[in-house]
């Protein structure tokens, strides 16, 4: 992913916990440079106690756009000179259905997970196009290819965040530069814990559909099934592989689900494939495509 043998550079967003952290201590223990972001870089004073200079910690909200640019990524490269690999990490999950979710709420789950990646992206691929190399990694979710109740406004956010990327791939292929969308499942991180996963007012007429989903949002805190640490080298090595996935499924969890959704889908294409084609004017041969 370097275009030189100079010290990888990684700018992590919300690197001070949960995944964000565990690929911001694999990258310091690797040697390599990290720069970290958080809403309080107190929260990094761990790390650079232990690493020193090799971690910057710049404190950043992500729904603040502008600051991607002129905040972190020109912080990053008077710091380091280059960057490497840019990981849109931060954000948090929200519950609650459709009619409780409010505009407001609906749109921090867009800031948080397509606006702020969009503007860190946009600040950061001059400098790997010019380079002709480097990665960019969005950390999605299995809920970025399929949604359940009570969830909707999260998967509003990643479903929004991969189709964005999945274009962004076909743009910066030609420039050496590569996407990786990552889609976990769930991970013995903070996400679940109370204070941390937002919840909206809830409403007794949806507990039939939703109560059973929120008890299980809930009560996963703690025993996740996922290893952030192992999470980490899995995400590395896969970088370093030159056939990598543009989706990378992570967690037992997440390949079930998806393998699930995946079948259930194709297999609604191909039952309602007549249906669908006759939409089309008769006796037309197929259109040219662009793509």
């Amino acid at each position: 992913m370097t275009a030189t043998n100079e010290t990888k550079t990684w700018i992590i967003t919300g690197a001070s916990s949960g995944l964000g952290l565990a690929l911001a201590e694999a990258a310091l223990a690797a040697g390599e440079q990290v720069v970290g972001t958080a809403r309080r870089v107190d929260r990094f004073d761990g790390l650079r106690a232990r690493y020193g200079d090799r971690l910057l910690a710049v404190a950043h909200d992500v729904g603040d756009t502008a600051g991607a640019a002129a905040v972190v990524v020109q912080r990053a490269l008077e710091a380091f000179g280059h960057v490497d690999v840019l990981v849109n990490n931060a954000g948090g999950g929200q519950v609650g259905v459709a009619e409780e979710i409010t505009d407001a709420a609906l749109r921090a789950m867009l800031d948080q997970h397509l606006f702020g990646p969009a503007a860190y992206v946009r600040a950061v691929l001059p400098h790997l196009r010019q380079r002709r190399s480097g990665a960019i990694v969005q950390m999605s979710s299995q809920g970025g290819r399929m949604s359940f109740p009570a969830v909707g406004s999260y998967s509003a956010g990643k479903f929004a965040l991969e189709g964005w990327s999945e274009a962004l791939a076909g743009e910066v292929a030609p420039f050496g530069v590569r996407v990786l969308i990552v889609e976990p499942s769930r991970f013995r991180t903070a996400f679940n814990a109370a204070g941390v996963l937002r919840t909206a007012q809830r409403s007794a007429d949806y507990d039939e559909s939703t109560g059973a989903v929120r008890a299980n949002m809930a009560e996963a805190d703690g025993i996740q099934e996922g290893d952030p640490a192992r999470a980490a080298r899995v995400i590395r090595d896969v970088l370093d592989t030159p056939d990598a996935p543009l989706r990378l499924p992570l967690g037992a969890e997440a390949v079930r689900n998806l393998t699930r959704a995946y079948r259930r889908a194709l297999d609604d294409v191909e039952k309602w494939a007549a249906v669908s084609e006759s939409a089309d004017f008769p006796g037309l041969p197929p259109a040219i495509r662009a793509f």
